[in-house]
């Protein structure tokens, strides 16, 4: 938490918050490095003022109203983040993708999965989830993460709030009808594979898109699979437009190379494109992919790699004995 720091039992005990006070801060603001920012300030002002905890809460209790303090601030002076199909209808894979929006705009990937306990963590971190969190008011979402992913209670979620056990349940029972009307295009489309399957999926996935076998993408695509661009706007439904924007504007993607990591709780690919002079290969983007039962449902392909690459351990240029390290 700063300098000087070690062997302080106060910050000890609180820096065992961080890694579940980064996830909560991510489901609110859909970005992780904000996030990583707000756990970091959350714990700051908890360590500064742990002389005023009186134990009338819980210490978690207490840290997570910091936490949701901090959050609200943040919100407060941003614009609601999203992914593209929140944007607009889908478009034909053939066209241009425009031009790049702010990058403040979009929610943006987590690396691997945070340590909470609760049965719905996995499932709460995916892109879909977090983007649909975004469209709840700010206390609502606080309210519905508290409770249905973190396991809080309602009295502790209104002492939290400084509100009533009624306030807080109502809160909650309109958050959940507000998500569920959001995803109910998608009901049943969030489980997934087990983690052998996941695992063989995956290479699949990768091997066909290196070998660019538009014949096995479209199998291991689902008929109503998604493929989304951000920062661009653009985003695409079905296999058809997949195959055209792969084979049309996405052609030097031809050769990529796929390094596997692991991303909002499912499976993550770092793509390098081959590099002119033939000398291996540079960072392209990182890929998000969903799979529900033996099919990919989604592919989210962010392009900030500057950003992204170092989060999640991935080097910006790799050489040609990676592709053959892929390959055993």
């Amino acid at each position: 938490m700063g300098d000087g720091e070690t062997g302080d039992p106060a910050a000890e005990r609180l820096e065992l918050y961080r890694g579940e006070l980064t996830g909560y801060c991510y489901r609110m603001l859909g970005a992780y490095a904000e996030a990583e920012d707000a756990a970091q300030e959350t714990l700051l002002r908890a360590w500064r003022n742990i002389g005023r905890f009186e134990g009338r809460s819980s210490l978690r209790s207490w840290v997570y109203r910091i936490a949701t303090n901090v959050c609200l601030d943040a919100l407060a002076a941003a614009k609601r983040r999203a992914l593209p199909m929140d944007l607009g209808a889908p478009s034909e894979g053939g066209t241009a993708p425009g031009d790049p929006l702010d990058a403040a705009l979009w929610v943006g990937p987590c690396p691997g999965t945070n340590p909470e306990t609760s049965a719905t963590a996995g499932e709460s971190v995916h892109l879909a989830f977090v983007a649909v969190l975004q469209h709840l008011p700010p206390r609502q979402r606080a309210t519905l993460i508290l409770r249905d992913v973190l396991g809080f209670t309602a009295g502790e979620v209104a002492d939290l709030h400084g509100t009533t056990v009624a306030s807080a349940n109502s809160a909650l029972q309109r958050a959940r009808t507000t998500l569920a009307g959001r995803r109910e295009n998608t009901a049943g489309r969030t489980s997934r594979p087990s983690n052998a399957t996941l695992r063989v999926l995956a290479e699949r996935y990768a091997a066909a898109f290196s070998r660019y076998d538009m014949e096995e993408l479209n199998m291991l695509l689902h008929v109503d699979a998604t493929l989304c661009l951000p920062p661009y706007a653009k985003w695409m439904r079905g296999t058809a437009d997949i195959q055209a924007w792969l084979t049309g504007p996405a052609v030097g993607c031809r050769g990529s190379l796929l390094i596997p990591t692991v991303a909002n709780g499912t499976a993550g690919f770092g793509q390098y494109r081959p590099r002119p002079d033939g000398d291996g290969y540079v960072a392209w983007a990182l890929q998000v992919v969903d799979f529900f039962d033996d099919h990919i449902t989604g592919i989210t392909a962010f392009r900030d790699t500057e950003r992204l690459f170092p989060l999640f351990g991935l080097p910006e240029q790799v050489g040609e004995d990676a592709r053959v390290g892929a390959q055993d």
